[in-house]
């Protein structure tokens, strides 16, 4: 486009709304965008390993956990989704070979995802592509990196991700 969809945006809701919610307006489209640029970038450095990027999130959680196993529930509580989409992303992962369902010892009703040596060599194939290409943030230097951060941490606390 020959100009700024968002900064067109903005001048729209300042022109129809009022000044005061014109930068929120713009923090949020340009954050909202972000995401969809980075996920779109993501997913394409993930694609030779036919891998997603929450299918990648849920097979480093696997990766690092101290058994390379956890219960469903749990990965859902850490990746911060819903039951229904860790469901999902770990049956996807169990097609690819990537991880396997195991019964709980404890809890026989509870299940378990647990990566596989397919999955710890494909985490770690996938990672050093990711790494390589800055996770798709190519474009920011490491300061601008640190300062997105930053700047997001304190929207992240309030909504309780942690405390």
């Amino acid at each position: 486009m020959p100009f700024d969809p968002i900064a067109e945006a903005q001048r729209q809701w300042d022109a129809h709304w009022g000044e005061g919610a014109t930068p929120a307006v713009g923090a949020v489209t340009s954050i909202m965008r972000a995401q969809q640029v980075l996920l779109a970038r993501l997913n394409d450095l993930l694609e030779p390993w036919d891998l997603t990027f929450p299918r990648y999130e849920a097979l480093m959680l696997l990766l690092y956990s101290s058994r390379g196993a956890l219960p469903l529930g749990k990965m859902g509580d850490r990746l911060q989704v819903h039951r229904a989409s860790v469901t999902n992303v770990v049956d996807r992962l169990a097609e690819q070979g990537l991880v396997e369902r195991v019964p709980q010892e404890t809890d026989r009703r509870s299940v378990l995802a647990r990566i596989t040596g397919d999955g710890r060599r494909v985490a770690r194939e996938a990672t050093e592509r990711l790494n390589a290409e800055q996770f798709g943030t190519g474009p920011l230097s490491d300061a601008e990196r640190d300062e997105v951060f930053r700047l997001l941490r304190p929207l992240r606390e309030a909504a309780g991700d942690f405390n």
